[in-house]
């Protein structure tokens, strides 16, 4: 079963991979062969997701970058290409998902702010990693979305638009790379991660997932494993929840 998603050989590049959901994903990646790009703002923090990686026998590289400036994510791109000259596999997981307590008190400052890092920066980092993954013969891209975006509700707003907007890019950027990359979104509910630990303690006790708790953030990597291998070379476009069944 080791053998099951071997990505030996691969090369990955995770941004918002220094911890929570994209550390788990970075370090499942390792696990099965692949070498692994960590990117995230904090350089301390992605160096030492790359130290982890390194100590299963992969290759790492960690970058410092803000994903919602377009100019650091150029920047990202080419030290990336620099290094390993070819990127496999993009994790889009960079995000933020601040609530609100109206949409009239919403400011326009974190509007911007939240669509910058939750569409705009994984548009271009797209843009950029897909056309060269088209010129050097295919790879994948997987967008960490948000069951917010099918499920909104009033605090979330900005947050579940710009992951809604990052679904239809999904869809619109697998027939653009095509034939020889795909583009597949996985859709998380909530995720006992770092994040989880600012939460209301009774969260999870009234959580609506059918299965009636938090998902641990190794429960996401299967399903990005599954994306990133060559068991789904059938599957483009196509948007996956994992949320414990949310009605």
């Amino acid at each position: 079963m080791s053998n099951l998603f071997d990505l030996s050989g691969k090369v990955a590049l995770v941004t918002g991979g220094s911890r929570g959901l994209g550390r788990a994903i970075a370090i499942g990646l390792a696990d099965h062969g692949a070498d692994v790009i960590i990117v995230s703002r904090n350089l301390g923090n992605c160096e030492a997701v790359a130290r982890e990686v390194e100590a299963k026998g992969r290759k790492a590289l960690a970058l410092s970058g803000h994903m919602g400036r377009w100019e650091e994510i150029e920047a990202v791109v080419d030290r990336a290409y620099a290094h390993f000259g070819r990127i496999d596999i993009l994790v889009n997981n960079a995000g933020m998902s601040p609530a609100a307590p109206s949409s009239v008190e919403t400011s326009e400052k974190l509007l911007d702010a939240v669509l910058a890092l939750n569409f705009k920066g994984p548009f271009r980092m797209s843009a950029l990693v897909g056309t060269r993954m088209t010129g050097m013969g295919g790879g994948c891209i997987i967008n960490i979305g948000s069951i917010g975006a099918v499920r909104p509700t009033p605090e979330i707003i900005p947050y579940a638009g710009a992951k809604a907007a990052l679904n239809a890019m999904t869809i619109a950027h697998a027939q653009e790379f095509a034939p020889t990359v795909r583009v597949n979104a996985v859709l998380p509910g909530s995720f006992r991660t770092d994040v989880a630990q600012h939460w209301p303690a009774d969260k999870e006790a009234s959580t609506p997932a059918i299965l009636k708790r938090f998902g641990e953030p190794e429960e996401i990597v299967t399903t990005i494993l599954y994306l990133a291998s060559d068991h789904s070379r059938f599957t483009t476009g196509t948007l996956i929840r994992v949320d414990g069944g949310r009605p």
